[in-house]
């Protein structure tokens, strides 16, 4: 079941609640976060909503205002059905710049349209990965910003799933290991956990910085890669050569390891195993850390 929420009140999801003209459907002119669920709440979203608000800054686009955004995940997760066994609930907040005319400027004054939308898929416990042979551009205008525009990360990951994967691994311009598709990734090798820099292009993941912090307070060997630290085909070779160990993490599936690289089987890290122990584990603790 989905349940929506549109410009201040919940629709059914068939009904027709946008302009065709909408800025985020001609152009991809808009911002949005993807919570995970936790009773009944959305989790750590304090940090999702401040997330928003830079993406929404870079891009350029007006924001609602913020009680108006939390009135409309309050509504959307009262209205949700209990949770199944081994399910997970994603919730979803978008904001576009609203109407516009068709092509890349926008209409000055136009009203944002924000959505709120949370439906239930399968949990994840475990990823498979493959190469791709497109990369991420770290020089870009919207690098680390949580844009609408996401057809490079749609063709990449359907790359992934024909080739039995459920997330792609991508480099950076300078061939730098970088991102999934929708995923931040930490690599397990010589006795510590590395994970991209921001400056590798990649998106400032909520579970990425909740996995570094929390595993820092445990006195565990992870940290944040110094630019160049974590070669792109370096680390796969490691892998490969089981050297190294991957996990990757989201909002929804949090951090899990990588269980198979390119169709071949891998060696999940006993730090990352750790890592995602204790990730589990603090989640409960504060549902908005």
């Amino acid at each position: 079941m989905t349940v929506v929420w549109c410009n201040g009140s919940l629709r059914d999801p068939d009904e027709p609640m946008i302009s065709v003209l909408d800025h985020g459907l001609t152009v991809g002119d808009g911002v949005f976060e993807t919570c995970g669920v936790l009773d009944g709440q959305a989790f750590a979203l304090t940090r999702h909503l401040d997330r928003l608000a830079r993406s929404a800054a870079g891009l350029g686009v007006d924001l609602p205002a913020d009680a108006e955004i939390r009135r409309g995940v309050a509504e959307v997760l009262a209205a949700l059905p209990a949770e199944e066994p081994g399910q997970a609930t994603r919730l979803r907040i978008t904001v576009t710049a609203g109407p516009g005319p068709l092509g890349s400027a926008r209409t000055p004054g136009s009203t944002p349209t924000l959505v709120v939308a949370a439906a239930s898929g399968p949990a994840s416990v475990d990823a498979r990965v493959v190469r791709v042979p497109w990369v991420r551009n770290e020089r870009s205008a919207v690098a680390g910003l949580k844009t609408t525009s996401y057809a490079e990360n749609v063709v990449a990951l359907a790359y992934a799933k024909e080739r039995g994967a459920d997330e792609a691994l991508l480099a950076n311009t300078v061939g730098e290991l970088c991102e999934g598709t929708a995923a931040n990734v930490f690599v397990e090798r010589d006795g510590e956990v590395l994970t991209p820099p921001l400056s590798s292009g990649c998106l400032g993941g909520i579970t990425r910085d909740l996995v570094l912090l929390w595993g820092q307070e445990a006195g565990l060997a992870v940290r944040e890669a110094s630019a160049g630290e974590l070669r792109y085909e370096d680390v796969l070779a490691d892998v490969e050569a089981r050297r190294a160990s991957l996990a990757i993490s989201g909002s929804v599936r949090g951090p899990v390891p990588v269980v198979a690289l390119d169709g071949t089987a891998t060696v999940p890290g006993a730090l990352l195993a750790e890592l995602c122990a204790l990730y589990a584990a603090r989640v409960n603790d504060d549902l908005d850390p």
